[in-house]
């Protein structure tokens, strides 16, 4: 493994993959949610649609995803990420164009593609870039995806009480665009010089299976609360209510990942997946057994300090098992959940949301079962117990 060396400092480094995660998932991917609400009162968008189109997003994802995997040299490519981020930004503009659905569907899918690509090349680059650097200052850029929702955000706050659902959209492109501009000059992860693959142990292999699972069940369960929390709160709370508890999900999830990343120098990693899965799992429930503000504010907060820290941890527990192609093979994985997700809950959505968030509720704890059955099984070689990390040990996402 060498440390790759360019001329930009790691912190400029991290603004730029920071941002590029900003444009893809936290406007791309996520501002969907609470412009949902405003569709489905001033456009006509019933509930199924809009679950369809929810549908249409992951599985783009999925099939940037899976470019990925077979062209790995996908995510190395600066002129990928540039054209996928004027791409994702187009999709956004065009949505309020129309009012068909078959139109809207296909753009969703456009810019789940665009997302997957965009997330996969920036989040190499923080691997690759911020090797040998504070794992604090990879959190931060990981972070990106929060400070992306948090922003979209408050963007729809405001529309939904001077604009439409139109203007959300437009004003989520053009913020979007901002965050890319910041991001051009992102440098992707440089060809790895070849070396002899490691070759991959039982326990590893087993290791895997596990986490894979637990991340596929995450899938399911966590994108059912991303799509439908903000609508659900809707329907229980103020108007403003939803909006709001988007805001707080942004807000908590910013410095969700360097929060992980620094309770990692006390406990495994393997322990703080099944912890956020548990956190998760409650926070998704809570607004649909308890009604009021105070219950979706925490179930906001609750989810957004979780999402992304899974995410990190589990991407970085495979990284660290040594198993071939780890990363698109556990985002693919992941992807496939998210699809299902929407598309399980669809019948349980005649008579509101409830039953669909307690759905995702269960499902996440199945998730958190896989990642008990990950601690236990996990190779004793890579799991050391808590200690100081040295300078050579602090790469992005540091997994014990």
């Amino acid at each position: 493994m060498t440390t790759v060396h360019n001329d930009v400092s790691p912190r400029v480094h991290a603004v730029q993959a920071a941002a590029a995660l900003s444009a893809s998932m936290g406007i791309g991917r996520f501002v969907y949610t609470p412009i949902l609400p405003l569709m489905n009162t001033q456009a006509g968008l019933s509930a199924s649609l809009g679950a369809t189109l929810a549908t249409a997003n992951y599985v783009g994802y999925l099939i940037g995803a899976l470019a990925g995997i077979l062209s790995p040299g996908v995510v190395r490519s600066a002129a990928v990420m540039r054209t996928s981020l004027v791409v994702l930004i187009a999709t956004l503009a065009l949505m309020p164009t129309t009012h068909d659905g078959s139109i809207w569907f296909a753009l969703r899918l456009v810019a789940g593609v665009a997302s997957a690509l965009i997330f996969m090349i920036a989040v190499s680059a923080l691997h690759a870039h911020l090797r040998g650097t504070s794992q604090f200052l990879a959190g931060w850029g990981f972070g990106g995806v929060g400070l992306g929702i948090a922003l979209s955000g408050v963007l729809v706050f405001v529309i939904r009480f001077i604009g439409t659902w139109s203007t959300a959209w437009l004003a989520s492109a053009t913020l979007a665009a901002v965050c890319a501009v910041v991001a051009w000059r992102l440098t992707p992860e440089p060809r790895p010089i070849i070396t002899p693959d490691a070759p991959v142990t039982h326990s590893s292999q087993r290791g895997f299976t596990a986490l894979l699972i637990s991340y596929f069940l995450e899938g399911v369960g966590y994108i059912i609360a991303g799509t439908f929390l903000v609508a659900a709160i809707d329907l229980a709370a103020p108007e403003w209510v939803g909006s709001g508890a988007w805001i707080v999900v942004g807000l908590a999830a910013f410095p969700s990942c360097a929060l992980w990343a620094w309770l990692s120098l006390r406990w495994s990693r393997p322990t703080l997946l099944l912890v956020a899965l548990l956190i998760q799992g409650v926070g998704i429930a809570l607004p649909a057994v308890i009604g009021g503000v105070g219950p979706a504010l925490i179930s906001a907060f609750l989810f957004g300090i979780t999402f992304l820290g899974i995410g990190s941890i589990v991407l970085a527990i495979g990284a660290h098992l040594q198993f071939p192609r780890a990363v698109p093979l556990l985002t693919a994985g992941y992807s496939v959940g998210q699809i299902l997700g929407p598309l399980v809950v669809t019948p349980l959505l005649r008579d509101g949301y409830r039953d669909a968030l307690l759905l995702g509720s269960a499902v996440v704890f199945a998730a958190a079962v896989a990642a008990a059955a990950l601690r236990y099984r996990f190779p004793s070689d890579l799991d050391a117990g808590p200690r100081t990390a040295t300078s050579n040990e602090k790469v992005v996402f540091d997994v014990r």
